[in-house]
């Protein structure tokens, strides 16, 4: 039986873009936004005719930036197109900036139940450099905000991989969001992404040793807080794992709407043009066929062992799992573990992920 879908809507806007973000977005503008908001809901209704989803994200950009009337206009167009389950996930990321009480009732009221927060650090130097406004106290107020809302479903961003960001400075950041109770936590990497204006003025980073030194810190003092790393980014407790994200790595059907949506279902991947004008004047967005064989042996490797749970070796065919098996086992078990079936890598193994695949692969 084929699993739920998921919907993700791309909002391109922001108020002011993060010097490292290469993600593709505009300056706010009302208008736009209106437009913006009928294009998407177009295409919500254009959507296959009993389309069974139980997830539905809102990313950007900065969705937070939305009105509470056009966030319900988006979730009400879906529950009337989609057969959008009772315990659907509604995911918004939100910038802590945008985290009033008056937002936290409209987006309750619009049926969001997921708050996805961009928090980044709570350390005022590493915001400044990361072009952050917020403040750490307006970072923790903001969760505390949400939580008195009603919001139990929180999820935090975290960077890391500036050198200032010592091991002293990165457990603050942890003991500050365990210590607000946020049940998922994702952190990444900081990468100079081309055209972007770090690319041209990039801040000092730390090497890799010290990348990999912050990285297995954060397993071991998120793991002994209760969290599971549960995907190479993501940390949770219990119950509070991604269901939207974790289709991307398990490759369940998910439809991408808005300028830059990708998705996948039908065994391909699609792209919606970075083009916001174009998405808000067709009458249905176009999509790109960017990858025919979405479900490769190769793509189920790679996104499976993302993941903790791993990969089923009984799932893949004979002589693709004998030979996968045989690259394997000269990296196990530092690198790689086998049990009960399950092939999945360990955290020492995502720290150098690329070269594990090339490996196996």
């Amino acid at each position: 039986m084929t699993a739920p879908a998921g919907i993700y809507v791309h909002v391109p806007f922001c108020a002011v873009k993060c010097p490292y973000c290469d993600f593709y977005s505009q300056r706010y503008d009302r208008q736009t936004v209106q437009d913006y908001t009928d294009a998407v809901c177009r295409n919500l209704r254009a959507l296959p005719e009993g389309l069974h989803a139980d997830t539905l994200y809102f990313g950007g950009g900065t969705p937070s930036l939305l009105s509470g009337e056009q966030l319900l206009r988006m979730t009400e167009t879906a529950r009337e197109t989609v057969l959008l389950a009772d315990d659907a996930e509604i995911t918004l990321e939100a910038n802590p900036l945008t985290v009033t009480d008056a937002a936290l009732a409209a987006w309750k009221a619009a049926g969001i139940n997921r708050l996805s927060l961009g928090i980044q650090s709570v350390q005022h130097d590493v915001l400044r450099i990361l072009g952050r406004r917020h403040t750490p106290e307006q970072a923790k107020a903001a969760v505390k905000r949400a939580q008195d809302a009603g919001f139990a479903n929180l999820s935090a961003d975290l960077m890391f991989g500036l050198k200032i960001q010592s091991a002293d400075c990165l457990a603050d950041d942890l003991n500050a969001l365990t210590a607000l109770h946020i049940p998922h936590i994702s952190a990444y990497l900081l990468k100079i992404e081309e055209h972007t204006p770090f690319a041209e003025n990039p801040p000092a980073l730390c090497d890799d040793d010290a990348q990999a030194d912050r990285y297995l810190q954060m397993h071991r003092t998120l793991t002994a807080a209760g969290y599971t790393h549960y995907e190479i980014s993501n940390f949770a407790q219990e119950g509070y794992e991604s269901r939207h994200n974790c289709k991307y790595w398990r490759l369940h059907p998910y439809y991408g709407i808005g300028p830059a949506a990708h998705s996948c279902h039908d065994g391909k991947r699609f792209a919606v043009p970075r083009d916001l004008v174009k998405f808000c004047a067709d009458a249905r967005q176009t999509e790109d066929v960017t990858e025919p064989e979405a479900e490769s042996f190769t793509e189920r490797v790679m996104l499976g062992l993302r993941l903790r749970e791993g990969i089923r070796t009984d799932s893949l065919p004979d002589a693709e799992r004998d030979r996968l098996l045989r690259r394997a086992k000269p990296l196990m078990p530092d690198y790689l573990t086998l049990t009960d079936g399950r092939l999945t890598m360990t955290p020492q193994g995502w720290l150098v992920s690329n070269a594990v695949l090339t490996a196996i692969l």
